[in-house]
């Protein structure tokens, strides 16, 4: 029984060492939009804090590795999205200088519909 226990422990740890030294990849949750990848930036983030507030243990360190995936997806949509979203500010600034109403209403709202997804 002594036997088996250890053949079980060692089993894990060594499939746990693969995963974590780059063998096992994991795809992560996609970010297709942005409100998908601020939900599951969000989510994962909550899930590395409760992770990290535990033992590092080598199964922690798989869930650290597995949920990096998708901290990973969503901050590059966020990433692509802001960078836009810099691009529309300086669209509505310019569009307030020169006083164009019907621009400023659609650049403002186009702005606010990101901005407000990035913040909640």
């Amino acid at each position: 029984m002594r036997k088996l226990a250890l053949v079980v422990a060692l089993s894990g740890f060594f499939a746990t060492s693969v995963m974590a030294s780059g063998v096992e990849h994991f795809k992560g949750l996609p970010a297709e939009t942005l409100e998908q990848a601020v939900a599951n930036f969000s989510e994962h983030n909550q899930k590395l804090a409760t992770v990290l507030a535990g033992e590092i243990d080598n199964q922690a360190m798989v869930e650290v590795h597995e949920l990096t995936y998708t901290l990973e997806n969503a901050l590059e949509k966020i990433h692509a999205e802001v960078a836009e979203l810099v691009d529309t500010l300086e669209d509505l600034h310019v569009a307030s200088e020169k006083f164009d109403a019907d621009d400023v209403k659609a650049q403002g709202d186009a702005y606010l519909s990101v901005a407000t997804t990035i913040v909640k």
